[in-house]
């Protein structure tokens, strides 16, 4: 067990990686120790299952799980953000992943483990779900916390002895896995083509509302194309029985597309974050 003292926050976002790391900093440091930090998301873009799965493995560690959310979190969704600021980026970085997650997060460390300037809380530690293949993440995400005044730790990297599932502990994951890479929203800003085929195929919904996104805001998701200008593409894949998943890695998918239908669109892979989380 750690130091009473010490409080250990997980960052939760409701994916297995997280709740993993859940299970981890709680088996070690115990619950009374313990926080479970989540930005709960719009249920139209974040699936039941996810929230099924969220408070399933905080009852099964014992640790409630506190809610920083942005205002009207259940009224607005990423695209309504994007739309607000009339942009779908800062820089390099999804606009809604700070207005729905970093913001209020950074807000929330703020009020209650402020750091004094120039200092470090060397009693507070902050866990991630960032997987051993993601080395630049990692280091960008400990140097940012470590500007602030934070320590971060990275257990799917870092320890040894984890369990791979929460099976093992006997939670299922969210059913989103059958269909999606990631437990982000549906619609995610980050991901390429692939992703927002599949966002055509099961939630037109979501696409039509993209596309208006896109035409108010007067730039495109993915780069390099509109929504609208893959419509005729993807609906020919839709036909010809093209599986609607992110199951496949993003290179065979686009190789299977090119052999049904002769030509493949160029793929931006990008790494999504919830973490989204």
């Amino acid at each position: 067990m750690g130091a009473l003292m010490s409080t250990h926050i997980v960052c939760y976002s409701g994916g297995v990686a997280s709740a993993i790391v859940a299970y981890e900093v709680v088996h070690r440091y115990g619950a009374e120790n313990t926080l479970l930090i989540n930005h709960n998301i719009n249920p139209w873009v974040e699936d039941w299952d996810i929230k099924r799965f969220k408070q399933e493995v905080s009852d099964y560690v014992g640790v409630p799980i506190t809610y920083v959310n942005m205002p009207d979190w259940d009224t607005k969704d990423q695209l309504d953000v994007c739309v607000d600021a009339k942009a779908f980026k800062v820089g390099i970085h999804p606009l809604c992943t700070n207005r729905l997650k970093t913001a209020p997060f950074h807000k929330w460390l703020d009020q209650n483990y402020p750091v004094r300037k120039g200092s470090c809380r060397t009693d507070v530690t902050l866990y991630y779900g960032f997987e051993k293949d993601e080395p630049a993440r990692i280091e960008r995400r400990r140097s940012i916390l470590g500007e602030k005044g934070y320590r971060t730790a990275f257990p799917l990297k870092e320890w040894s002895g984890i369990i791979s599932c929460t099976r093992e502990i006997g939670i299922e994951p969210p059913l989103t896995y059958d269909v999606w890479k990631h437990a982000n929203c549906t619609g995610c800003l980050r991901a390429g083509r692939q992703h927002w085929y599949v966002v055509y195929c099961r939630r037109q919904d979501v696409w039509d509302k993209a596309k208006r996104a896109e035409a108010i805001i007067g730039y495109s998701i993915i780069k390099g194309t509109y929504l609208k200008d893959l419509e005729e593409k993807f609906e020919q894949m839709r036909k010809a029985g093209i599986r609607a998943d992110e199951k496949m890695k993003a290179p065979t998918f686009w190789a299977a597309a090119k052999r049904i239908l002769g030509a493949q669109p160029s793929e931006e892979v990008l790494s999504c974050s919830v973490n989204l989380s």
